[in-house]
């Protein structure tokens, strides 16, 4: 059908030259009327690497360009590249486009900036240095209200194999254009085609976000394009009315749910029950307090385990002297539980908020988003380090006198406390809390921004139920000489946290960034000492000398970047980088496959995959029953990561999948992992 509006287009263009009335005279102004650029992620892929790029395109004013269905008239654009010897390249990918009717004729169009994407494949053997010149010639239709156009353009670029780094900049710029992508549905649809009447049964959730949905349909022949479309939601559905042209079979589509977000599905032949009369139509919402409520107790429960993992153990033994001395009646109890329950739940709405704004502006973000900035971890290694001198005795906080009211051990230092575990508990999604957060991603504000509070419930519950409870404060021990021992074993811990802090920060922003940040943490460290010994001689303005140096060692946190990013990561003997081409392609094998996703600062991930799956009876029943495994690292935030994690209700890592072979589905495995788990579903899948 596409082909054939193509050449009864060409067809009427070629007559029109042919009359005398050349096209260029009836357009207002000589073209190209959509300027276009090619752009790369990257001009330094390496071997082996995709490359993404960007046909960055911006009509002129009164003009569009086409979808890749462009509805009851236009041609799609078509690409023809020139490559060098191994390079391949993949089909256009499309942004969700607008519609357009003209006349009672339906277009599927772009009528304001847009960019179309293309994946450029380097060959494995592609030597450093090697140039790669790219060229390609796109051909397509520009039209105005009353005039249509055919134009080419000619495009080029030159790569370099290099190292695959990518500057910050443009990958912002290309995050932008693909969160413009339609993401897989990740469910299949179905339609029933009765008589020139066409019902499209779509699953999704009830509580989900839908304005003025419209189904884009990929496949041609399948829907009357210019007919309107009634949409209704029952449930976890949407039902699509609208005329129909045929039933071509499977028929692929474009579920948009606003202006510039959308779903990629397939729809198959079968039976759609209508929806029921008064169902919500189009743009309404109706929703579901009940899977709200669910989700908040999911975080709460989630956030009460979260407790014991690794990300929060350390911030935890803040509290634990504090605790001992309230057990004998110092201070109050109560007023420290909430001081510390306001600054976790606190936290948490504030980075819930940033999280569903930066989501509601096009970006990837995930739980954990501000750990992937290597500034927010050097932060957190100054302090963490200061918090571990300070156990230890180097120094005490004694002066001047705000730091006194702020930090002395009251409902200031509870605040703080409780807002500092709540910042670096965010890498974790532990048990229950995964699922919550995932849903929370797709409730209206409101109820997300009370799963998130929801969630600092949680983490502040045992606090909470201490300061309100005396029974259970009298069960802790009292206090005496050993809490001076105490101190300085909880030291410990945090030296660890700083310890891990660094490694991260070495990951993200290289060996560079890393001794930038032991050197700030070496001169703050150098600083409390001198402060702590003005201490013991009782001088003056104690704090007063040091200043200078701790604002030095904080001058380091603007300084640091992240590190190029590195085209080969260091990965588990026997596994690979995920991407879902390779996932799509081991099922294809029928092999059993293992995903996981990780990153650098999720310390639950980091234990996982120590103490379960690189340990070695773990790698030999993997490697026994043939299983493949894949590893997504999403330490620097990786949109199409996010993405995938997102499409399986989860707001950040880890992330464990199971893939058994036939089955497309994949099962997801709880946040915390043992050897017997993965030993007997490998055990099973070599079974069968």
């Amino acid at each position: 059908m596409i082909g054939l509006r193509f050449g009864l287009m060409t067809l009427l263009l070629a007559v029109l030259a042919l009359t005398g009335l050349p096209v260029a005279a009836q357009t207002p102004g000589a073209g190209p009327h959509i300027r276009m650029e090619l752009i790369p992620e990257t001009v330094r892929p390496a071997p082996g690497q995709e490359v993404t790029l960007a046909f960055a395109s911006v009509p002129e004013e009164g003009w569009h360009g086409y979808w890749q269905n462009p509805g009851d008239a236009g041609i799609p654009t078509a690409a023809s590249w020139t490559l060098p010897d191994g390079v391949t390249a993949g089909d256009l990918r499309f942004p969700v486009p607008e519609r357009l009717m003209i006349a009672g004729i339906m277009n599927y169009v772009y009528e304001g900036p847009y960019a179309l994407l293309a994946t450029l494949r380097v060959p494995e053997d592609a030597a450093p240095g090697m140039r790669l010149p790219v060229a390609v010639k796109l051909d397509y239709l520009v039209c105005t209200l009353e005039i249509c156009v055919p134009e080419s353009a000619e495009l080029a670029t030159e790569l370099t194999v290099g190292n695959g780094a990518v500057p910050g900049d443009r990958r912002a710029r290309f995050d932008e254009w693909r969160a413009a992508l339609p993401r897989p549905l990740g469910a299949q649809g179905s339609y029933q085609v009765n008589g020139d009447a066409f019902r499209l049964e779509i699953p999704y959730p009830a509580d989900a976000e839908a304005e003025d949905p419209y189904f884009f349909p990929i496949t041609d022949g399948a829907i009357d394009y210019s007919a309107p479309q009634m949409v209704a939601r029952d449930g976890d559905r949407l039902v699509i009315e609208t005329g129909a042209r045929g039933a071509p079979g499977a028929i692929e589509g474009v579920l948009a749910i606003d202006e510039h977000r959308g779903f990629v599905l397939t729809a198959v032949p079968g039976n759609v029950a209508p929806a029921p009369a008064g169902a919500a139509a189009g743009g309404e919402r109706p929703f579901a307090w009940q899977t709200a409520l669910l989700a908040f107790l999911g975080a709460v429960l989630g956030g009460l385990i979260l407790n014991i993992m690794p990300c929060v153990f350390p911030i935890l033994s803040l509290k634990a002297l504090s605790l001992a001395k309230a057990n004998a009646g110092e201070g109050n109890p109560r007023r420290e539980a909430l001081a510390y329950a306001a600054g976790v739940i606190l936290v948490c709405l504030v980075l819930g908020g940033v999280l569903l704004g930066l989501r509601a502006a096009g970006a990837s973000a995930g739980w954990g988003f501000q750990l992937m900035d290597p500034r927010v971890i050097l932060l957190l290694l100054l302090l963490v380090v200061a918090i571990a001198l300070n156990l230890a005795g180097l120094f005490e906080v004694a002066a001047p006198g705000f730091v006194n009211r702020a930090a002395a051990h009251g409902t200031g230092s509870s605040f703080a406390t409780g807002a500092l575990a709540a910042f670096v508990a965010t890498p974790c999604t532990g048990p229950f809390m995964g699922a919550a957060l995932g849903a929370a991603l797709v409730l209206p504000w409101a109820a997300a921004l009370a799963v998130f509070g929801g969630l600092g419930l949680g983490i502040a519950l045992p606090f909470l139920l201490l300061g309100f409870v005396p029974a259970l404060r009298r069960r802790l021990p009292k206090p005496g000489p050993w809490m001076g021992t105490l101190r300085r074993i909880l030291s410990i811990p945090m030296f660890l946290t700083a310890l891990a802090l660094a490694w991260v920060l070495g990951r993200q922003a290289g060996v560079d960034g890393m001794t930038l940040g032991l050197s700030a943490a070496l001169l703050a460290a150098l600083a409390l000492w001198w402060v702590g010994r003005r201490q013991q001689r009782g001088a003056r303005r104690q704090w007063a000398p040091a200043l200078p140096l701790l604002l030095l060692s904080l001058a380091a946190v603007a300084v640091v970047r992240p590190a190029p990013v590195e085209a080969e990561q260091a990965l588990a003997s026997g596994a690979e980088p995920f991407s879902e081409e390779r996932l799509e392609e081991l099922q294809r094998e029928g092999r059993p496959v293992f995903a996981y996703f990780t990153a650098d600062w999720c310390l639950t991930c980091k234990v996982n995959e120590k103490t379960v799956i690189e340990t070695q009876g773990v790698r030999d029943a993997l490697a026994a029953a043939d299983v493949a495994v894949l590893v997504g690292d999403w330490t620097d935030g990786d949109p199409a990561l996010g993405r995938f994690i997102e499409r399986h209700n989860r707001a950040g890592v880890p992330l464990y999948l199971w893939y058994a072979p036939g089955v497309d589905e994949a099962h997801v495995l709880p946040q915390l992992l043992t050897q017997a788990m993965l030993r007997d579903l490998a055990a099973r899948d070599a079974a069968s």
